[in-house]
């Protein structure tokens, strides 16, 4: 009997930044892709995370992802050209630098230690970064507060606008002819003879490779194709104040300017499933904005939200691909702003390829969990 061919060579069930990125990197090397997205009702991290493309402090307890951020930051600029060019639409990728600043010796200390024992392990990359006191600190803002002790530096660091990355990751794929469909939330996957077949609220889906990127809905739906993804909902929340004359010419893991002029503040992390704003979190962010920078206490504060970030058990990603159901991947992690790049420039392709080299993704397999048990 002669099956006819799958209507996609992939599909890509989850349309946040992760599989956005996944399905242009896919679509950029030729792959007929469809995206089954929830649409608006989807617990989006997307429209939570703080836009940082962040390095220093990547990797402490898993030597590889170090590197692996380290990767896709370097991919950043012409990642970020690249949409530019096929859409007309800026990011705004900056990469002047970044900081995390502290407010107090003993802050000061942990956060020299811990950047310390992260440089400490074998094979993690040799990148510029140091501590900075007050004074040096202040040569590059000189706005900060008198109880400011220092900050950590890594000239990695950056960011962008990432309302408009996920816009111009849309717009591209779309361009390249990616078949986006929202409100296709996914009930069921089954594999038979090569092929996947999805029931969805658009109805059934028949692909060659299935990509499961749909941040806290991974472990229901990677269950379908014999993936274990063991991830939870990890509430953030976050404040922008109104626009102001550009001042913080820097991101600090904390606070960023836009290049809008409105300036983000965040930091909470929450074991809360619910995405709700809660006072007493918000007073203490914007109280410790406002000891790094007293001119924040001027300002009105415009906006507060909440959003649920995707954590894996010790917070690293997942890429993995299914024994059982070859042709099926699961792409998993809480940094799809920084990580972007290399999701689309180098995931994809490989996906592409059907095969996630062993040496290059084996310490972000699960199998690493069910190691740590063993042990």
């Amino acid at each position: 009997m002669i099956h006819a061919a799958p209507d996609y060579d992939a599909a890509v069930i989850g349309g946040g930044l992760v599989g956005s990125a996944i399905a242009w990197g896919l679509a950029r090397v030729g792959q007929r892709v469809i995206v089954l997205d929830e649409g608006d009702i989807a617990l989006r991290a997307s429209r939570g995370n703080f836009a940082l493309v962040w390095v220093q402090n990547k990797g402490n307890g898993l030597a590889p992802y170090a590197g692996w951020t380290l990767n896709s930051a370097t991919l950043w600029p012409d990642f970020a050209q690249e949409l530019l060019d096929e859409t007309g639409l800026d990011v705004k990728y900056q990469r002047p630098g970044g900081f995390h600043m502290v407010l107090s010796e003993r802050e000061y200390e942990v956060r020299e230690a811990s950047l310390k024992r992260l440089h400490a392990q074998p094979g993690v990359p040799h990148y510029e970064w140091e501590m900075m006191d007050h004074a040096r600190l202040a040569s590059f803002l000189p706005d900060i507060g008198p109880e400011v002790v220092g900050a950590s530096y890594s000239a990695w660091d950056g960011h962008c606008n990432s309302l408009r990355l996920f816009r111009a990751l849309n717009v591209a794929m779309q361009k390249r002819g990616v078949d986006y469909r929202s409100n296709a939330a996914v009930s069921d996957v089954s594999h038979t003879a090569g092929e996947f077949r999805l029931s969805t609220a658009i109805g059934e889906v028949r692909a060659g490779k299935v990509v499961v990127a749909a941040g806290v809905a991974n472990a229901r739906i990677g269950a379908m194709v014999g993936l274990d993804v063991p991830v939870r909902a990890q509430r953030g929340q976050l404040l922008v104040t109104e626009k102001v004359a550009p001042f913080l010419h820097y991101p600090v893991s904390t606070i960023r300017q836009t290049d809008e002029g409105g300036v983000m503040l965040g930091d909470s992390q929450e074991e809360k499933t619910e995405a709700v704003v809660g006072h007493k979190v918000i007073a203490v962010l914007a109280d410790r904005a406002q000891r790094m920078f007293p001119r924040l206490g001027s300002l009105n504060i415009v906006r507060t939200w909440a959003a649920l970030r995707v954590m894996t058990k010790d917070g690293f990603p997942i890429y993995e691909q299914s024994s059982r159901c070859p042709g099926a991947f699961v792409a998993t992690c809480h940094s799809g702003v920084t990580l972007a790049a290399g999701h689309a420039l180098t995931v994809a392709p490989l996906i592409a390829r059907g095969l996630l080299p062993e040496e290059l993704f084996q310490p972000f397999s699960t199998r690493r969990f069910h190691v740590q048990k063993a042990a």
